[in-house]
């Protein structure tokens, strides 16, 4: 077994004494890979299980979850945002169980950009955002959102370009997430009290309902097994396990970072009077 894959079932068998999967990526059905969480009769499943719309009204959002649970790996969405006057509304597409990373799309008004607002989360807690503003219109056509998420760091990409990196700093007492299994999560929900220019722009319900599209989702990580003990592996290529930055991506990363970041935690020096978090003070990109 490849060292990477060592590492990653070590991980599982210290984690909770349950067994990974590594499987190869596929873009499966919807009906096969999730499960409608809330506002069953606004989420649509379409074209024989390939593509997913939510939708949100005055009553309520929508959202679903992966039947399977992970421990890592490298996890691709591709979604076209709520078009129009989108205030008020925020999209969704993230890995949860009190852990790993965030993509929450804010809606905005009618000629206004969306923010794209990412989080990391370890051990329930995350106040680490960071925002953006994207050089393309999010609603006009898909676009692809990429978690990866490894025992070195969690890389957000936006059509395999990287937008933000975290990387695993335990040794200095930060938290990190790299022993509960989490699930992908996605929804579409209304939180005009703060998600658009912080609340001073409500939604207009005379526009839903608002309606987001979900297709392509990849998984290509270990998935977590409850029942046996056993560790396999169906696919020897797993970059995901190993993947950071190269020198093209760093540059990439600095490009985005400089032109299209409008808020990082890391530079809040009013919110950390005592001195911004460990992390910030590290290499950002390595």
């Amino acid at each position: 077994m490849a060292q990477s894959h060592y590492l990653n079932s070590k991980a599982c068998a210290i984690a909770l004494t349950i067994s990974c999967l590594i499987v190869a990526a596929s873009a499966g059905s919807f009906y096969d890979e999730m499960d409608i969480t809330f506002g069953v009769e606004r989420a649509k499943i379409l074209n024989g299980g390939q593509d997913l719309s939510l939708s949100l009204d005055q009553y309520s959002g929508s959202g679903f979850q992966s039947k399977n649970e992970y421990l890592f790996g490298r996890f691709d969405m591709q979604l076209k945002l709520v078009p129009g006057n989108s205030a008020g509304t925020v999209t969704t597409f993230y890995l949860s169980s009190q852990g790993v990373g965030h993509f929450e799309f804010l809606g905005n008004s009618t000629g206004n950009p969306y923010t794209i607002h990412t989080n990391v989360y370890a051990q329930g807690k995350g106040d680490k955002e960071q925002q953006f503003h994207l050089w393309f219109d999010p609603t006009a056509a898909y676009h692809t959102y990429t978690i990866v998420w490894n025992s070195q760091r969690i890389i957000f990409l936006i059509d395999n370009i990287p937008v933000r990196v975290f990387n695993n700093h335990e040794v200095v007492g930060v938290p990190f997430p790299n022993s509960q299994p989490m699930r992908v999560y996605a929804s579409l929900w209304n939180e005009d009290d703060w998600a658009t220019q912080g609340g001073r722009v409500k939604t207009d319900w005379t526009k839903a309902p608002f309606i987001a599209s979900y297709r392509k989702f990849n998984a290509n990580a270990s998935k977590v097994s409850l029942n046996s003990k056993s560790i396999t592996s169906e696919n020897d290529n797993q970059a995901w396990s190993t993947q950071g930055l190269d020198a093209a991506g760093r540059n990439q990363i600095r490009w985005v970072q400089n032109k299209h970041m409008i808020y990082n935690y890391c530079n809040d020096y009013g919110r950390f009077p005592n001195g911004v978090p460990v992390e910030c003070t590290r290499s950002r990109f390595l």
